[in-house]
């Protein structure tokens, strides 16, 4: 007797081997057999037949916990539909744990408003515990933030950390490794991670590589120093001999897109002479970035109370547009589209809020920023097409969202998220694979399974095995589409008809059930 039989379906298994027909019996939250089940019986039966049986996607560039979606709207729905069964968290710099002190969590302010969650741990293991108390739809994972952790020991100061501080920045990674971390990010481009030393990343990587996990990073720059910032990157792995990941590689603005070939080739050198390196990607022209990081690097120097005294100066201010005026940005294709002052400014060019204000841009974006103490977030439609394919189809490359799980009533807030946090993966499939043929169902469903969940050592995912956890996913091959676009994006996927978590179905012919099966998953 099994809980649970799929019958008829074609298997992609999520380790790039070609599809079969076969079926598949689940006891308890495991893979029971994977064989002729016909004459079996099971309490819920499925009949797969004609679709697609998968292992559920791991999303290991995803923001639910940095944007507090995990606390706010904990359905996480959005990924739900899209297939998504296990989420790593953590990411660009910054994680929820661990924290010297509550004030901490002010590292990703510049994301969500952090006055809207009571913090009530420190140590890795005590948020991982409130976790497991909250019990959510689909599994959970996390890196441990370098920002986190330099904004801990340093506070709101920018400079190089003194040998003791230094030395309690590494017990802070690694007693949140050994309390379950999957390793490190680095967001370099964020304030409290710019001035870091090569060398003092080179010394927590190390850390890192003797618990045998992952070293990820969202690198010092994607436009101008691209490239400069990729061999940083590579420099960091080869003398720790860390694994390492790209967190959304891409080339940020027309003038840069053809550095892009020679960043894939700087990966596929590294490659070659034994780093361990891959990189994520999401299939999107636009970013979504935070506003601040297009200033000069120096204005948000110390955090962002320093930051809003800069902008407030009226002396700064003129250097500071100024050198704004220099940097080439092109602010017609900026759009804002997460504020404070929500209604007011979404779904609104800065150059057509500048010119309806009667400012300049550089005024404007700096009046924005004092009015929203530097929280917005902004789209920009700065990346290219054949870019996107060139790093979609690369061996080398898993797919992600960098996005967060919300519900469609989300809209309400007057918020115009990213359409990645609710299509990122069929788009993958529809657009690329069914359509343009860029790659085989194999290779795609291997980019969001097999492949992402060996490199950040997520055990027993990532691929349908007897004995692994039965994260499954049906999908059908035909159907499989987002309809989430940048002018509505709170739309659910459609083409996923079932999601299993854990051996229980969150997603049953293409409902949500609410049913909240999902585990912490530890290093």
């Amino acid at each position: 007797m099994y809980d649970i039989i799929i019958k008829n379906g074609l298997i992609i298994d999520g380790t790039g081997e070609k599809m079969y027909r076969n079926d598949i019996g689940i006891r308890g939250d495991k893979i029971a057999k994977i064989g002729d089940l016909h004459g079996e019986a099971a309490e819920l039966e499925v009949d797969a037949i004609g679709k697609a049986v998968c292992p559920g996607f791991v999303d290991v560039n995803n923001h639910s916990d940095t944007y507090w979606q995990l606390f706010l709207s904990p359905n996480l729905e959005s990924l739900v539909y899209q297939g998504v069964t296990t989420i790593v968290g953590g990411n660009c710099g910054s994680s929820l744990a661990p924290l010297v002190n509550s004030k901490d969590i002010e590292t990703i302010q510049k994301w969500a408003d952090i006055k809207r969650v009571n913090v009530n741990w420190l140590r890795m293991k005590e948020f991982l515990a409130v976790l497991d108390e909250k019990h959510l739809p689909i599994n959970f994972a996390t890196l441990t933030g370098h920002g986190t952790i330099r904004r801990g020991v340093l506070k709101d100061e920018s400079r190089n950390m003194s040998t003791i501080e230094f030395e309690a920045a590494k017990r802070m990674l690694s007693d949140s490794m050994d309390e379950g971390s999957l390793g490190i990010s680095t967001g370099l481009i964020y304030t409290h991670a710019r001035l870091a030393p090569t060398e003092e990343l080179v010394d927590l990587a190390k850390i890192v590589k003797k618990k045998n996990g992952v070293y990820t990073t969202h690198i010092r720059g994607e436009g101008n120093d691209l490239l400069e910032s990729l061999e940083e990157a590579m420099k960091i792995a080869q003398e720790s001999g860390v694994k390492l990941h790209i967190s959304h590689l891409k080339a940020m603005g027309e003038k840069n897109w053809d550095k892009m070939k020679e960043a894939i080739a700087i990966i596929d050198h590294a490659h070659s002479i034994g780093i361990d390196v891959s990189f994520d990607v999401y299939p999107y022209t636009s970013t979504g970035s935070v506003l601040y990081t297009l200033l000069p690097a120096w204005v948000s120097e110390g955090g962002k109370r320093m930051m809003l005294y800069r902008l407030k100066d009226p002396t700064l201010r003129k250097e500071i547009a100024a050198e704004m005026i220099s940097s080439e940005i092109d602010w017609s294709k900026v759009e804002i589209s997460i504020s404070p002052l929500n209604k007011t400014l979404t779904r609104r060019k800065i150059t057509d809020i500048a010119e309806s204000q009667g400012k300049s841009v550089e005024d404007a974006v700096i009046d924005m920023l004092i009015a929203c103490e530097g929280r917005i977030i902004t789209t920009m439609e700065i990346l290219n097409e054949d870019n996107v394919v060139m790093a979609l189809k690369h061996p080398l490359s898993f797919i992600s969202s960098n996005g967060s799980g919300y519900s469609v009533n989300h809209g309400a807030s007057g918020e115009i998220v990213h359409p990645r946090n609710f299509g990122t993966f069929p788009k993958l499939f529809s657009q690329y694979v069914r359509y343009s043929n860029l790659f085989s169902w194999e290779e795609a469903v291997k980019k969001v399974t097999g492949a992402p969940a060996a490199k950040f050592g997520i055990k027993n995912r990532g691929v349908l095995k007897e004995g692994n956890f039965s994260d499954i996913v049906i999908m059908d091959m035909d159907k499989i589409e987002s309809p989430a676009s940048k002018e509505n994006p709170y739309q659910y996927s459609k083409g996923i008809d079932y999601v299993f978590v854990n051996g229980k179905a969150i997603l049953l012919d293409g409902q949500f059930t609410g049913a909240k099966n999902g585990l912490v998953v530890r290093h």
